[in-house]
């Protein structure tokens, strides 16, 4: 489930993957090799957020100050909190599907009024230990209209919604995009869902995965659940890792 490498500048890539060969057919030897690098946080590149990647008022989640993160990564909450991998029911919201259309209109809040109405369309109820991923059709958004910065605006959680998730034992949440709606819609907060999710509930956040084909396939079976695996890269200290997930029917 994550979306093809972008490895060029766009309105949503910053800082575009790094792919450099390092040996070819006509080098000396008898093997090819390359140099891949990338600064994955943003709007680009599918990842998970450690839970050491936000603050707020100077703590992370269980109040581990700040000053955790040095030079030398995180001393606290590092992406190795999850190095043996990530294993549970996934379960895809695909909330254009719900409203008829092929992609939410950038600045759509998801409110948890939505989350409600998708369970009873899907005959699902969303519970304890859940991986739950978002689709707001935003790469398919993408292929048809180009790229554009979705810091500023782009479809996605409302800050209300983090109660929901909360009272439903979510384990880990995600989507196509970077989880909240831009404008968040909340006075003085750019990213209220991820200080929320991340700092108060200490849940990991997968941002940018690609999941049209997962939506297509669950539409295809006429079920939205299926085992979600996937692990992190062992860095230590690591404020989060690109990934690629799968989705097993």
């Amino acid at each position: 489930m994550a979306h093809e490498v972008l490895d060029e500048p766009a309105a949503d890539n910053f800082s575009p993957y790094d792919h450099r060969m390092t040996s070819i057919g006509s080098s000396p030897g008898p093997w090819s090799g390359d140099f891949i690098g990338v600064s994955y946080h943003g709007y680009a590149h599918s990842h998970l957020d450690a839970l050491c990647h936000r603050f707020q008022f100077g703590t992370m989640y269980n109040g581990y100050s700040e000053d955790e993160v040095t030079e030398a990564g995180c001393g606290q909450l590092a992406i190795t909190a999850f190095k043996e991998g990530i294993f549970g029911r996934g379960i895809v919201m695909d909330f254009p599907r719900l409203r008829g259309v092929d992609w939410l209109e950038n600045g759509t809040p998801i409110t948890s009024d939505w989350l409600e109405e998708w369970e009873v369309a899907n005959n699902i109820k969303i519970g304890s230990g859940d991986i739950v991923l978002i689709r707001t059709g935003r790469w398919m958004r993408r292929a048809t209209l180009g790229p554009w910065n979705l810091a500023v605006d782009s479809a996605g959680l409302h800050a209300s919604s983090v109660s929901w998730f909360k009272d439903r034992e979510v384990a880990l949440i995600g989507s196509d995009s970077a989880l909240d709606v831009k404008p968040s819609l909340v006075e003085g907060y750019d990213s209220p869902v991820h200080a929320l999710v991340l700092v108060a509930l200490g849940m990991p956040i997968f941002d940018n995965l690609d999941l049209e084909a997962v939506s297509e396939e669950a539409q295809r079976q006429g079920r939205a659940e299926f085992l979600f695996t996937t692990a992190p890269l062992r860095v230590n200290g690591g404020t989060g890792s690109p990934l690629n997930p799968i989705a097993t029917f």
